[in-house]
């Protein structure tokens, strides 16, 4: 059902090597990119038109307009499973606890007497935000992109997500009852590429689409070419693909626990991975064996976990040691890493590429996807080497405003000056010796 790789025995290889021996799903984001960039092209130019012709055609839906009624909105959160809207609530709640502590405060440095530079935090004025809704339907995933963007201050937002034909053209429900519960009433009935491109582009009309300056989410391989597309028009989160998870485990941690943790990522979708890094073997076949009645017991068995599990991208990997393990898991940077071994918590510390870790056996990574308090909108792809999940953070712009006196500017010019005639670029230094009479003030 999982293959293995065996790393036992000889040195583990550096850098990139180590990396080219892990496994990995194929994500080609550059051959999507030519199928999306027409219909991009087509939404900026037909805008409304377009999106009802591209939800017939890949949603199957006929659509009268593409924002979602306010009365839908209000329906959905009417109709709820009271014990779905008190999960929500809850997550809702968490997630703004750990948010809430993100948001950074203005700061200024004095450099030199009379001279400071100030660090101010400003938002991105409005973003849209983009929910899936293929396999499965993610209202996690909305408290996950609304909740940050709240916190940081955006003062516009819009979520898109995909109509859905049983729903009479309305994305999901549960999706419409989670941005109820958020406030958001800014929602659009559109899917995959075409909604990046009216968040890019805007479309005009009396249900029509503002343009933003940052759309965030995850998607699926149109999603993420999409983005790719508009990047330098908007601002994105990342191109995220299939989803991950790694565990580093010994011969301390539960089969039964890691079995379920590979299979509860499995179930996304059947390019979705599950790797095992141990130095036990007796833990791998247990594992191994472990998974065979856990994924007869469950659902999406064929058109997801077994092929997800089976797939390139899924493994055992086998190694001498913790010590090799933790270089294995930091050269595979995982969208989600479980740490799964005694004193998990000092591995933990020692982990450098993680999109999210999880320590020990009462931390799963299902917790991180509902109500940990943490966001699951994460680097995929081995993206988490140089990138970070979603955040506060990343709806906010660092803006620098300097303040010098005249003095303060004095003191420092012959020093400009020198630099700007060492890069040949003497108008630079001018534009200080304009201001003391064309000369360089003396020290």
């Amino acid at each position: 059902m999982i293959s293995r790789i065996d790393l036992r025995g000889d040195a583990l290889p550096e850098g990139g090597a180590l990396r080219d021996l892990l496994p990995r799903a194929e994500f080609d984001v550059e051959a999507a990119l030519e199928k999306v960039r027409p219909i991009c092209e087509d939404v900026h130019h037909r805008g409304t038109a377009a999106l009802i012709e591209y939800a017939q055609k890949f949603d199957g839906v006929t659509l009268e307009q593409v924002r979602v009624p306010s009365e839908a909105l209000k329906t959905a959160l009417a109709e709820l499973d009271p014990a779905v809207r008190a999960a929500l609530e809850e997550s809702i709640r968490r997630a703004r606890i750990v948010h809430r502590e993100q948001r950074r405060s203005e700061h200024t440095t004095q450099v030199v007497p009379g001279g400071t530079v100030t660090e101010k935090w400003v938002p991105v004025e409005r973003v849209g935000l983009y929910a899936p809704g293929g396999r499965s339907v993610y209202p996690s995933s909305v408290v996950m992109n609304v909740v940050p963007a709240q916190e940081a201050g955006v003062e516009s937002i819009a979520l898109a997500s995909p109509p859905q034909k049983e729903f009479g053209g309305l994305p999901h429900p549960t999706i419409l009852a989670a941005c109820a519960l958020l406030g958001v009433d800014e929602v659009y009935a559109a899917g995959g590429a075409v909604a990046v491109a009216m968040f890019a582009y805007g479309t005009s009309g009396p249900d029509g689409c503002p343009p933003v300056n940052m759309v965030t989410g995850p998607g699926n391989i149109w999603v993420a070419a999409a983005k790719r597309y508009f990047t330098g028009r908007i601002g994105i989160d990342t191109e995220a693909g299939p989803t991950e998870i790694a565990v580093l485990a010994d011969s301390t941690a539960d089969p039964v626990h890691v079995a379920a943790d590979l299979i509860s990522q499995a179930e996304h979708d059947p390019l979705a991975a599950a790797v095992l890094v141990t130095d036990s073997a007796e833990l791998a076949d247990a594992v191994e064996k472990e998974l065979e009645p856990q994924v007869a017991a469950t659902k999406h068995v064929e058109d997801r976990i077994k092929p997800a599990l089976a797939g390139k991208q899924s493994a055992i990997v086998l190694v001498d040691s913790l010590e090799d393990g933790l270089k294995v898991v930091d050269a595979y940077g995982a969208e989600h890493l479980e740490i799964q071994t005694a004193d998990a918590a000092a591995w933990a510390a020692r982990v450098r590429n993680a999109g999210a870790v999880f320590v020990g056996p009462w931390a799963p990574v299902s917790l991180g996807d509902y109500c940990a308090g943490s966001n699951h909108v994460l680097p995929t792809g081995g993206c988490a080497c140089h990138s970070s999940g979603l955040s506060v953070q990343s709806f906010l712009r660092g803006i620098h405003i300097v303040d010098y006196t005249r003095d303060a500017l004095a003191e420092v010019t012959h020093h400009v000056v020198t630099l700007a005639e060492a890069e040949d670029l003497p108008a630079h230094g001018a534009a200080l010796k304009a201001r003391f009479g064309w000369k360089v003030p003396t020290q």
